[in-house]
């Protein structure tokens, strides 16, 4: 008889030696905390001079790079793939999210010629420290009391974009917990339509092996960064069947990993 029970869940396989993780992580100590001071202040000097938008956001993609170097962590991407990014115009993001680290393997992954940035709540843009910050660099901030009312902000502000440049969301909404993707939610197929974009998946690959919910310093290891076809809505059909697909197309790339 076929035994149908699930495989065991194959563990990371470090990058680095015991020896040389350990020298990184104590460097990590070090200049952690000098990057976030560069990065949080360097907006309340320098946000009204002139192209900040821009070496702000590559000094954040770069400060993403160095810290998962430290941590043992390196961000895989084809060639194609990354050619594909970099070409990609009229779009919307969407990437699943297993781990606090997805945001990071994205920063390091997505090649300078894509401009893109972030959805933020409100709360975050209100903070002392992280306002300058992130209006330099250009997020969009949007209130999650009125749903309705953030769809909106959203979907204009992604009208207004160039098309070079995308927005990137999360469909899930939180890290998912279970073996395969979490239930999406509609947010980003209706901001697609409203706005006339079409949507690029990423499927983003075992960062929750190295950093699950529960632990505070992540594994040395590999994460996998995939790249889909652009999806385009279909607007004659409800909104509910374009997320439905959607999630087919990337739950056959993450399952088939």
């Amino acid at each position: 008889m076929t035994d149908l029970s699930p495989l065991p869940a194959v563990p990371p396989v470090a990058i680095d030696a015991p020896v040389t993780r350990l020298l990184k992580r104590g460097a990590l100590i070090v200049l952690g905390p000098l990057y976030f001071l560069v990065i949080a202040f360097a907006p309340l000097t320098c946000a009204r001079r002139r192209g900040f938008r821009g070496w702000y956001w590559r000094l954040v993609k770069r400060a993403c790079s160095r810290l998962l170097w430290l941590l043992g962590i390196r961000v895989q991407i084809s060639d194609a793939d990354r050619a594909a990014l970099a070409a990609d115009v009229g779009s919307l993001i969407v990437i699943n999210h297993r781990s606090h680290l997805d945001g990071f393997a994205l920063m390091d992954a997505i090649p300078d010629d894509k401009w893109f940035t972030f959805a933020a709540k409100k709360e975050l843009c209100d903070a002392a420290l992280l306002r300058t910050g992130f209006k330099g660099a250009g997020l969009v901030e949007i209130d999650r009391k009125s749903g309705k009312h953030a769809m909106q902000v959203l979907a204009e502000a992604v009208r207004t974009m160039p098309a070079r440049k995308s927005v990137v969301l999360f469909p899930e909404g939180t890290r998912a917990t279970t073996p395969s993707l979490g239930a999406f939610k509609a947010g980003a197929v209706v901001v697609a339509r409203d706005a006339g974009r079409s949507i690029r998946p990423i499927v983003i690959h075992g960062s929750d092996r190295l950093l699950p919910r529960g632990r505070f310093f992540p594994k040395s290891g590999t994460i996998r960064v995939q790249v889909l076809a652009p999806f385009t809505c279909d607007t004659a059909a409800p909104v509910d069947d374009d997320v439905a697909r959607l999630r087919a197309t990337m739950m056959a790339a993450f399952d088939g990993a």
